[in-house]
């Protein structure tokens, strides 16, 4: 087993069940050694390998690698004949692509936004104060004359017995709301999850809760601390074309907008409805606070569209299971980035071409298995990641293999870009069984095991294997440690911590031939074994008791 940072050698009760859960697996004969023929098959992955193959995935001929774009053209052409050349097979009956009916929005002109009341009006701009935008296939929208209430954190939540809406008739309203949810606010491990979020701190569950309340518009307040990113990505992320799946009502029940105002913009408008923005967001941490008009304020909002659709493709290669070909492993990774803007190209060398890569030489490694793995391995890379996760939500709703023959899904979001480490970070360790293959790979290539770092910023929540883990997939998210083997762990939190700061998101992230994605192969040998693990075993490993999809997972398993 491994400890956590800080951690000791107690035994506390969820480190003596995981102990319990890997002493069974291994008894039980199914956490196995790679072998021979798995050492062999895993030095298809090599930092050559992926220097090669994110060279072009992230070269500017790809454009960013937009939806729908000349780019995602370049990028299918190129993954299917990866796929090929490794070995994989094609993973959706005959074809490689699965189609994903996405419609777009182009927003023009730029949306407007003006809050007014007594001697007060606050027309906002577009980007700098607020970005907005709508989910609705129409082409226009608007709100007008609308009373603005702050309903806290936007949650309603029985079994922590707590409803920011209670006694709220949000119809025709203006909801504003605060990012994340009331436990990272306090920091209690009592309330809620603590500084962990959970699915009710992220913006996607707040604009769906406003849109089951009726609001009319749903506002969220961006704060860097609980959002765990900066208003660049809002500004940047929520501006231009957006994308949404097609959906047969036109996602009229969606509130006519919904958007994000900066913290500074918020205080400007609480101390015009003659309320204090602080004293409201520690009132927001109780659960008996009530939703507060913000005194006579009213809001204007329009946003104008040109709609449009887009068929866009999910690549779906297979490695065929010798003894059990109808059960499934499945890896992702999000072929898609942010396209380009005027000269500049979003070219996502790290995010995500190099998961991308990773993925291709997974496949290679498991297409040269010599005898096979017993299971299958699928591999499927995704659209739309940037767009609100669409590629991974469309094939949990419209799977390719069966989700109750899904074993496992392993998601790959961006690369180790620092160089080899002596740990590795997986979030969503913890949460289920898989834990067991996770600590016996990480044992035989002595690295440490790390829990999420950063609970508070909801990075499970936040890329493609929480599509499958909704509808009770087991599901690992593996990241990159931050002990260097060269410069240790504090240079390595320096460097992760100066990606975000200067290449996140931005045009700067881009390939060059002298980055060092030797972490980033070795961090992808251990994927494999773990995976490797998983398809020559006959578990089915399950959410650990009292998991929010453990009953998921039981009703979907529970006719097999």
């Amino acid at each position: 087993m491994h400890d956590i940072p800080g951690g000791n050698a107690t035994l506390t009760p969820a480190r003596a069940a995981r102990a319990r859960t890997l002493a069974t697996l291994f008894f039980a004969g199914i956490v196995l050694q790679p072998g021979a023929a798995g050492a062999a098959a895993a030095d298809a992955i090599n930092d050559a390998a992926l220097h090669r193959h994110i060279s072009v995935l992230a070269a500017d001929e790809f454009e960013g690698r937009w939806p729908g774009s000349r780019g995602e053209a370049l990028t299918l052409e190129y993954l299917e004949a990866a796929f090929r050349a490794a070995g994989a097979q094609a993973g959706n009956g005959e074809s490689f692509l699965q189609p994903v009916p996405l419609v777009t929005w182009t927003i023009t002109p730029a949306p407007s936004m003006v809050f007014r009341g007594p001697d007060f009006e606050a027309a906002l701009t577009y980007r700098d104060d607020m970005v907005a935008g709508t989910q609705r296939m129409v082409a226009d929208v608007s709100v007008t004359d609308s009373p603005v209430v702050f309903a806290g954190y936007g949650v309603v939540a029985p079994e922590y017995g707590w409803n920011d809406y209670e006694g709220l008739d949000a119809r025709g309203k203006t909801v504003i709301v605060l990012v994340n949810d009331p436990g990272f606010g306090t920091g209690d491990p009592a309330l809620f999850n603590g500084r962990a979020m959970t699915y009710y701190g992220r913006w996607t569950y707040k604009f769906e809760e406003a849109a089951r309340q009726g609001a009319e518009a749903i506002i969220i307040v961006h704060e860097t601390e609980p959002a765990s990113y900066g208003w660049s990505v809002i500004s940047q992320g929520g501006a231009g074309d957006r994308f949404g799946l097609r959906a047969a009502d036109g996602n009229a029940s969606r509130a006519a907008v919904e958007g994000w105002i900066t913290t500074e913009v918020a205080q400007r408008l609480f101390a015009a409805a003659g309320e204090d923005f602080d004293a409201l967001k520690a009132a927001a941490l109780r659960p008996d606070f009530t939703p507060r008009p913000l005194g006579e304020l009213r809001a204007d909002m329009r946003v104008q569209s040109k709609l449009g659709s887009v068929d866009s493709h999910n690549v779906v290669a297979l490695v065929p299971g010798a003894a059990y070909p109808d059960e499934y492993v499945i890896f992702t990774a999000h072929w898609d980035h942010l396209g380009r803007e005027g000269d500049e190209i979003f070219n996502g060398a790290v995010d995500n071409a190099s998961g991308t890569a990773g993925l291709v030489l997974i496949a290679e490694a498991f297409a040269k298995l010599d005898p096979p793995p017993q299971r299958s391995v699928l591999f499927v890379a995704v659209t739309a990641e940037e767009q609100g996760l669409l590629g991974s939500r469309y094939y949990a709703a419209n799977p390719v293999v069966p989700l109750e023959q899904t074993v496992a899904v392993i998601n790959i979001d961006s690369l180790n870009y620092l160089g080899p480490t002596r740990d590795i970070t997986i979030i969503g360790y913890g949460a289920s069984e898989l834990d067991a293959f996770v600590d016996a790979a990480a044992a035989r290539h002595e690295r440490r095991v790390l829990p999420d770092q950063r609970p508070e910023a909801g990075s499970y929540y936040r890329s493609d294997h929480f599509s499958f883990a909704r509808q009770g997939v087991p599901a690992l998210y593996p990241s990159m440690g931050r002990d260097l083997v060269d410069g240790g762990r504090e240079r390595g939190i320096e460097l992760a911590q100066a990606f975000g700061r200067d290449h996140y998101h931005q045009a700067s992230d881009e390939y060059s031939p002298d980055q060092d994605w030797r972490g980033a192969a070795e961090d992808l040998k251990l994927f494999f074994e773990i995976a490797l693990g998983i398809a020559n075993s006959r578990a089915w490993p399950n959410w650990v008791e009292g998991n929010e999809f453990r009953a998921l997972r039981d009703a979907q398993r529970s006719g097999r």
